[in-house]
Order: structure tokens, then sequence, then C-alpha cells
């Protein structure tokens, strides 16, 4: 990986003599020596050097050397990244041991010794992760940057010998770099922000490149790795014994709360892409199958149902008489490729040939596969075809489900609309018309394409009684509602209490009753990590969502109700982000139960979901962490451990929210959190479709979204979201063996330490120093600073180490490698921030500091790896 930072890094040099403007590299140089002499110099004085470097470039040397170090950063995620893969790759073709319970072999290896064989096989058929992909404006890079990221990661690829370890030299290897240097070129060459903000259908078609170029093909890859360790040399020659668990939603094109762009024609459209999207991918699909199914009928006999489907396709279908006559006696062959047909059929939507449901093109695949069985012919029953049905099963016609969100203060203000008679606004018909939408996309893609309906603040059983009087508005007294599965969204803190008592109500409700009793009792629950945060601490949210969890699992296991909690986490520590895994096998007894869905927003999307190797890894180490979390032996870890320390949770609870609010609640806190950070400049950025606010201004953060409280923290190297309150908490306990051993032996405060020892890593003193004095509140400041001191001290002597990471070195190297580089770019958004600050009130804003604000946001962004 060094190798690969030192040639990127060459490459990036040479652009900037070449392409930049004379003395850009020169410049370039001293501020980088500059920031690493100071990362270790604890004296003062190379910091002090170092600002006056940033603060003495010309403007339009300034924005120069911020788009460096951006591109810098861009090329060593890349590095890493590419490292991650090179690792899997390696460990692919060595590591054989089935043992690692961070992969589905290995959990159920251990389920198994612990339940039983036929028990863990129930546990791993009945797996379910469902990923959620948001839109929220978290993603920092424009397209055209992450483009050219990925073509440079396929020419880093091809240097490496397309993993094979062998790196490419010669003729062969100079042609490479000669175009690795031509990309940095144009990546360099390429503006680094966007002109404008995406509307909801450019959001819509980016997050369609995970699926096109790695999901679609990267969901049954997994699927057949674990077969082939399960089942060994029969893996492929019998019928798997792992059911596809993996299921796909997204909010992209149908979340509409607080995001005025998102509308029924939207979602509509949305819906319409995504199948688009899929059915090309299962077309083709079928045709390659098809054209590879040469087996003539002397070897491999047709069954006489297969005779019969192909009759009747052949019946509908003027082409089959073609295709027969090129595929003499080959009926399988003729067949798949009529199939494929048909699901082109669908897609144009032909009505003679199309599928009416992803159930039909199932069948008809069953039906080929179990003739093929039936003939002997195991392995092309069993292998490629066996891949098409996982996607089917999968993807359906739809892609990912659609999922719709919406306030549940609107729902009340429409409904009052309603009932007042008269003609309803512009917002009351769009809720209905939405409901209309849903009920297209069912008819159009099948059920399974749309039809949860989350309501956002849910605080009473009436905010989600409302869908359904809304549903029944929207078709009229005649006509029939879509099929809604109506899922509360608990966010603050007291919403998050009252949940069970809500939810013991609502199930009672007549609509809610029919939907359990037509579902097999199953029910689905949202909760918030970000609002919760946002509302009581890190610290106390954490402990909340908990026992929140621990109370919604316990009811639903009173009620026999199947619950699935739907986890709202975002990318960053602050709003519920860190290891998926960890945190699974940390959540309460039964609040899993084989079943786990979450948000995956911004930055993260590409991050797990980017590259084919990443994602197979992702989706094996949670989906392990799903099996495992069943296990007795987590199950009755995790239940003691709450218990034991319970005492020791309450006073966390209490001591971290009283310093949260002596900070939030203080006079003043709005303007002065709106002139340490770049909370207002962060708006102008555009991120994503979605406004960051929902009309606030700066006396006020109750309207805040989580993602700019959060990512304005991390943009003034402070990263207050994912550590506040825990050192308070910490020495309220006092009892540091307690600690320590609560550290070993709770997986909650386990992980809430780990996350919080990256959080205080990625943050830097000095630096935030600077950015607290923007403010002119020494008080509130001084609360910050002796707060991160605090934690940082005794996250260091529960952990182990001389500072944080000390446990996790290669962790802790990451971070220190690249930390002076963020350094770099920070002290220029230090340089425009405060110029800005200085300016005269209602004086016009300098266009030259704004833009290399901005370019900072997104440098320091990449350079963190995270931002919201």
């Amino acid at each position: 990986m060094r190798a690969d930072v030192r040639l990127l890094g060459e490459l990036l040099g040479r652009v900037l003599r070449e392409s930049g403007s004379p003395g850009l590299f020169e410049d370039v140089e001293r501020l980088r020596t500059a920031t690493i002499d100071a990362y270790t110099d604890e004296s003062g004085e190379a910091f002090d050097r170092a600002v006056a470097i940033a603060d003495a470039l010309p403007s339009a040397r300034a924005e120069e050397v911020a788009r460096a170090f951006t591109v810098y950063f861009h090329l060593a995620n890349l590095a890493e990244e590419h490292q991650r893969v090179r690792v899997l790759r390696e460990r692919a073709r060595t590591d054989v041991d089935a043992t690692r319970t961070d992969t589905v072999p290995g959990a159920y290896a251990q389920l198994a010794a612990e339940l039983g064989e036929e028990a863990a096989r129930e546990h791993l058929q009945s797996l379910r992760f469902h990923p959620v992909f948001t839109a929220h404006p978290t993603e920092a890079r424009r397209r055209a940057i992450s483009d050219s990221i990925r073509r440079l990661a396929g020419l880093l690829d091809e240097l490496d010998g397309g993993g094979s370890g062998a790196a490419v030299e010669g003729p062969e290897g100079g042609r490479i770099r000669r175009s690795m240097l031509e990309e940095v070129d144009t990546l360099w060459r390429t503006a680094p922000l966007r002109s404008e903000k995406p509307t909801p259908v450019d959001e819509v078609r980016s997050v369609m490149a995970a699926f096109d170029e790695t999901l679609y093909t990267a969901v049954p890859e997994v699927y057949r790795r674990i077969e082939a360790i399960l089942q060994g040399d029969r893996a492929g020659a019998v019928r798997p014994v792992v059911r596809p668990f993996v299921r796909v939603g997204t909010w992209v094109g149908g979340d509409r709360d607080g995001n005025p762009f998102v509308t029924a024609k939207v979602t509509r459209k949305a819906a319409g892409i995504a199948s688009e999207h899929v059915l090309i991918g299962l077309e083709r699909s079928a045709q390659r199958i098809g054209r590879s199914l040469t087996l003539y009928v002397g070897t491999t006999p047709a069954s006489a149902a297969l005779q019969q489907l192909f009759q009747r396709m052949a019946d509908a279908d003027a082409a089959a008489a073609e295709i027969l006559e090129r595929s003499p006696g080959e009926l399988h062959r003729a067949a798949v490729l009529l199939i494929g047909r048909r699901i082109g059929a669908t897609r144009s939507r032909d009505a003679d040939l199309a599928y009416r449901e992803p159930a039909e093109l199932l069948a008809d695949l069953r039906t080929v596969q179990d003739s093929l069985a039936a003939a002997g012919a195991h392995r092309q029953a069993f292998g490629a075809l066996q891949e098409l049905l996982w996607q089917v099963e999968t993807f359906g016609f739809h892609l990912a489900e659609l999922e719709v969100r919406q306030h549940s203060a609107v729902h009340a203000k429409v409904l009052a609309e309603i009932d007042a008679g008269g003609a309803l606004g512009e917002q009351a018909e769009e809720v209905l018309e939405t409901v209309r939408t849903i009920a297209h996309i069912q008819h159009r893609f099948g059920p399974a394409a749309a039809g949860r309906y989350i309501v956002s603040f849910t605080q009473s059983a009436e905010d989600l009684a409302n869908v359904h009087r809304l549903a029944r508005a929207a078709v009229g007294p005649e006509g029939t509602p879509p099929v809604l599965d109506v899922v509360p969204l608990f966010e603050t803190f007291a919403d998050l209490q009252a949940a069970p008592a809500i939810l013991a109500e609502i199930v009672e409700h007549p609509e809610f009753a029919a939907r359990l009793e037509a579902t097999g009792r199953k029910l689905e629950v949202m909760l918030g990590y970000s609002d919760s945060s946002k509302d009581v601490g890190p610290v106390a949210a954490t402990l909340a969502l908990y026992e929140a969890q621990q109370r919604i699992a316990d009811w639903a296991r009173e009620s026999g109700i199947e619950l699935t909690l739907f986890h709202g986490r975002g990318g960053a520590l602050g709003r519920g982000g860190g290891p998926a895994n960890s945190a699974i096998l940390g959540q309460p007894p039964h609040s899993v139960d084989g079943r786990f869905k979450l948000t995956e927003q911004g930055e993260v999307i590409f991050a797990r979901y980017g590259d084919s190797d990443i994602a197979m890894r992702h989706m094996d180490q949670v989906a392990a962490a799903v099996l495992l979390a069943s296990a007795p032996s987590i199950e009755q870890r995790n239940e003691g451990a709450a218990t034991r320390y319970a005492e020791v949770a309450a006073t966390m609870d209490a001591a971290s929210r009283e310093r949260f609010f002596a900070l939030v609640k203080a006079e003043g806190f709005a303007p002065w959190f709106a002139t340490v950070t770049p909370m207002e400049e962060i708006g102008q950025l555009a991120l994503g479709s979605r406004p960051a606010r929902r009309g606030l201004s700066v006396s006020s953060l109750e309207d805040l979204r989580a993602i700019p409280w959060v990512f304005s923290w991390t943009q003034a190297r402070i990263n207050l979201t994912g550590w506040f309150g825990l050192g308070t908490a910490l020495e309220a306990v006092g009892d540091l063996p307690l600690l320590q051993q609560a550290y070993r032996d709770w997986p909650l405060l386990h992980t809430m330490i780990d996350n919080v020892a990256m959080s205080l890593a990625k943050a830097d003193e000095r630096i935030a120093r600077h950015y607290l004095a923007l403010g002119d509140r020494d008080d509130l400041a001084q609360l910050v600073l002796d707060e991160m001191a605090l934690t940082r001290d005794w996250v260091v002597r529960i952990a182990g180490g001389g500072e944080v990471l000390s446990n996790k070195p290669v962790l802790q190297r990451a971070v220190k490698m690249r930390s002076p580089y963020v350094d770099a770019l920070s002290l220029l958004q230090l340089r425009a921030l405060r110029a800005l600050r200085d300016a005269p009130e209602g004086a016009e804003v300098d266009p030259d500091l704004q833009r290399l604000l901005l370019l900072s946001v997104s440098g320091v962004a990449a350079g963190l790896q995270n931002t919201g």
C-alpha cells in the first residue's frame, strides 16, 4: 500500500508541475512539510509556522493548494481501498478456515455447535440482511470525481496483475502508468464542486451505479461462496442450502420528509428507473445462460413439464420456431432463450409476452432447473441458472423496494384539510397522489416493489393510523388502497421511551391487525440514531436506544410478533455509525433474531458497495453477525452484562445528559455553534437535493437536521457529536478497574469506547481551539475543550496504551499518516472562515473566500473519509 501511495503521489506531483501554475508544487510541499512538522512538534512554534504559510498564500494559490490536497486524499483513499481488495483476494486464495466467526460459514458452525445442526440450518434459511440506500446529502464529491477514481482503480488493479500479486513491468507496465498519469491529470482538471444541487432523479441514477457495478453480481457470489464452504465439492451440483438472505431497499426518490423536490411523479420515475436496470440485467443473464445450455436431448432429455412450458411460450412468441431451428434438439437452451425474451417484453411492456410478476419467472426457471436435475445435468441446474434464480429472488422486477417516508405532522395537516371539506391545497393533493403512486408501482412491478411507509416523528398510535385514513381518502370509497406496511420511526429520547406503549395500542387498530394477520404477525419498527443523539447527547442516546430495543423486543415476544428493528444509522459515529458487525453482536437478546435492517447513507454506500470484493466481504460479515447474534452464548453474554452494569449505565446516562445540556442549552449556543463551525456555509454545498434545514434560523437548533449538525463539528476537527459527555459519564462512575472490566465484558460499552477513540483520533485540539476562538465565548469553548481532554484521558486509561487507538495499531497508524494532510486543509479552511466572520455585517461575501471554504470542506471530508 505504501508503494501504491508513493506511486500515486509521484504522479500527482508530476501533474502539479506540468498542469498547475508556476511554483504550485513548491507551495504544496512547503505547507505539507510544515504540517507534518507541526503534527510531531508539541512546542507550538511549528504549528504557528504552518498557520503562517497557509495565511500568506494568495487567494488563487490557496485555492490551488486546497485542490491539490483534496486530490491527494482521493488518491490515498483509492490506495487504501485497493489494499483492502488485495487482502481480501489473498485471503480468498489461501484462507479455507470455516471457523472464522466473522464469516457466515464460521458463524453457522458456532451456531450448530450450540444449537445443533437442524436448528442452525433453520436460522440460516431464515436469515435476512436488508440494507436501505438513502439519498441523505453526505457524499461531498461529484459523480465525475468518483468516475475518475473508479477508472484509476481499474488501472491500479491492472498494474497489480489483476490481483495476482505479480506487478506488471516492462512496456505494458509503462503503458498502464502513462494511462494513470493521464487519469490523475484529468482528476486534477475536473471541477471538484458541483455547480448545482442534484435533483432527486439525479440521485436515483447515481445510486444505480452501486447496483449495476457491484450488487447485481456480488449478491449471488456471496451465496455461492457460502455454499462452497458449507457443501464442499458438492457445491454447484446439489440444491443449495443457502436461501437468498439479502433484500435491498431504497429511500432515493421516496423520502419526502423535508424534501419538497421528492414528488409522486419523482417516486414513480424512480421505480421505473430501478426496474429498467434490473430487467436489463435479468434479460442479459437469461440470454447468456441460454446460449450456453447446448445440451442435446439425447444426453439431457427435457421433462414433460419443460416441454409443456416451451409449448406455451412458443404459442405466444413467433420467434420460438427460429430459436428451435438454431437449437435443434436443445430444448433447455431454447426455453431459457424464450424466457429471456419474456423478460425483455416485461421491460418493454409487451402485454402478450410479459411476465405479470416475478413469481411467474421463478416458476419457469425452476421448471428448467428441475428438468436439468432430473436428466442428471446437476452442474447446469445448480450453477449459473441457480445464480439467476437467486438474483430474481433478491431483486424481483423492482431491484430495490422503494420506501416512502413522510413527517407525521404533514399527515395530520392534510387530514385536517380533508375533514374541513372544500378544496385541498397543493401539499394535500401531493400526499394523496403519493398513495396512488404506491398502488401503481405495486400493480406494475409487484407488491414487493413498494409498500413500506415510514412515519417520521411518530409520537402516538394516531400518527400511524393516519396513514391508513389517507390511503382510503386517496382511492375513494370505491377504490382499493395499496397494501401498506406502516412503519413507525421513533427518533427523540421521549419517543423511544414511549415506543412500546404506542406499539401496543396500534396493533389493535383494524388495518394494522389485518395486516399483521396477513403477514404472519410480522412488524417493522424503525429507530432513529441521529435525532436522539442530537436530543440528549451521544452517550445517553446510545443507552436509550439499547433500552428501547430491549423493551420493544420484549413486548414483541410477549405479543407473538415477529419483530424487525430498522436501524436508521448514518456513516458518522454521531449518527450511529461505526462497524456494523460489532454493533449487531452487542444488541439486546431477541432484538435481532436473524433479521437486520439498516440505512446505508451518503459516502458509506460507495465505500461499502462501490467495489465487488469489498461489498461481498461487507455482506458476509454483517450476515455472519446477524446469524451469530442468535447464539445462546451471545445472548447470555449481552443480557448478563446489561444486568451486571445497569447501575454503571444509569450513572453514565444521568451525568452525560447533564453535561450535554450544559452545552447545548446554554444561552446563545445556537448562534455560537453557527459561528465556530462552517454550518451555514455547508448549506451552500450542492451535496444533495434535500435541504439541510427545516426553515432553521441560527437562533434555534430544534429543526437542524442531524447531518449538518454532525458534518459541521467534523469539519471543525472537534467531532463533538461522537464523544461529548462520555468523559464526564466515566468520571461519574470513577471506578477504573470496574470500567476496565466492563470494557472487556460489556459489548455496548466496548463498542462505545472504541468508536469514541476513533472519533477523538480524527479530532485535533490545536485546530479545534482556532475554530472555537471564532465565537468569542470562552466559557463554551473551554467547556468543549475540557470535555475533550477528560474523555480522551478516560478512553486511554480504559482501553490501555499511552494514547487513543493504542490497542488498534494498524488503525492508529492509518489515522496518523493522513492527519497532517488534513491539517493543511483545515488551516486553509480556517483562513477563509476567519475572513468571512471578520467581514463587516452586510458586506458582500467575497466569492474567492467562499469558494476556498467550500473546496476545503470537500477536501477535509475526503481526508477524514466521512461527512455526516
